[in-house]
């Protein structure tokens, strides 16, 4: 079944380029025209094959820029459709695209949450990529994923997902290099946004997290890989009722380095810990002790403020083999929510600075 949304006079819904598409399990194969490039009427086919891998492809090379509008709905079935991993919805190799429109996909994640782990929205070595004003929610699994895609911008797109809902998080990202996400809400039941190894010049702004677990760099080095995770700037976001603020994770074990970080301009409102930095991150326990670890490096945090659901409002754990440097801290006041406890920092194995007031009181190796 084929149905071509390129322009016509009046959609179902009174606009030219509006279609909601309730897809159901048994529209195998099913493919939906959805954009068409405005110069020279080129066609991308969304393919949503709920027995294999969906996704969008060109069926000619495409030099010039893409637009996809989506002002109407894509809901998944609801129905557990496949025993894969699979997306909704992939974008692979496709480059100069935009994704732009007020519509929603709708990932009906609760029948997923307690078994496999399907992903929303996908995008694979895309180039000079666009993403902007879309709505993601529920997804069974992660909600937007970049693989090894290049100069990303993701503005004022919204993630919503029940705070107790697994592995949701909001926008995850591995081997992808410049990526800018400003403008963006995110309330999930995993990190907001995830910074995976072989990332680098990622700058998120003007964002609000929670619930969720924070903004995470990590985890990096699972089972003794080499991670790289280089300049990554988190700066005028504000975070409520997350597990983290701003975290930087890693196993025991693994091995490469994660480095050129700023946090500044953020505001806390009831976060468990604020500022977190764990090379022993082992979610499930009983991990063994090991010596080698990712090495943790030049991570400043300036500017903030709030306050912490947990009198533990700071956290820099570090290996003893594999110490933290360049830790630098200024100008930060957070306080417990509770208003009975005082907050207070543990610090382990960790070098850095102290450049103005920092409360609760921290003391760094060497200083």
């Amino acid at each position: 079944m084929e149905r071509n949304l390129r322009r016509q006079p009046q959609s179902d819904h009174g606009h030219p380029w509006r279609k909601d598409v309730l897809v159901k399990p048994d529209q195998v194969g099913w493919t939906l025209q959805v954009a068409c490039h405005r110069a020279g009427n080129i066609c991308l086919t969304v393919r949503l094959n709920f027995l294999h891998h969906p996704s969008i492809s060109n069926k000619q090379e495409i030099t010039e820029s893409v637009f996809l509008q989506l002002d109407g709905n894509i809901v998944a079935p609801n129905a557990i459709w496949t025993t894969t991993a699979a997306n909704l919805l992939t974008f692979y190799r496709v480059n100069n695209l935009t994704v732009n429109g007020s519509g929603q996909m709708d990932g009906n994640g609760a029948i997923w949450w307690t078994c496999f782990n399907q992903k929303l929205l996908a995008f694979a070595s895309c180039n000079n990529l666009t993403v902007k004003s879309i709505h993601l929610k529920d997804s069974p699994d992660k909600h937007m994923t970049l693989y090894r895609c290049s100069q990303v911008q993701v503005n004022n797109v919204s993630v919503t997902a029940p705070g107790k809902s697994p592995n949701t998080d909001g926008i995850n990202m591995a081997f992808s290099d410049h990526v800018y996400i400003s403008n963006c809400t995110i309330r999930t039941g995993d990190d907001c946004v995830s910074i995976l190894s072989g990332t680098s010049d990622v700058n998120i702004t003007n964002s609000k997290c929670g619930p969720g677990h924070g903004i995470s760099v990590g985890s990096l080095g699972g089972e003794g890989s080499t991670a790289l995770v280089e300049r990554i700037t988190v700066s005028n976001c504000s975070f409520s009722k997350t597990l983290t603020g701003v975290r930087i994770k890693s196993w025991q074990g693994g091995s490469g380095k994660a480095n050129g970080f700023l946090f500044e301009n953020l505001n806390m409102t009831d976060v468990q810990f604020p500022i977190d930095i764990d090379q022993f991150y082992c979610p499930r326990g009983n991990c063994p002790q090991q010596d080698s670890a990712v090495a943790i490096s030049d991570a400043r945090f300036i500017n903030i403020q709030g306050t912490s659901s947990n009198p533990q409002a700071i956290q820099i754990l570090c290996s003893q083999s594999v110490q933290c440097r360049g830790i630098y801290l200024d100008n930060i006041n957070l306080s417990c929510s509770r208003h009975t406890a005082r907050t207070r920092a543990t610090i382990s194995n960790a070098y850095g600075t102290i450049g103005g007031m920092v409360k609760p009181h921290v003391q760094f190796l060497g200083a």
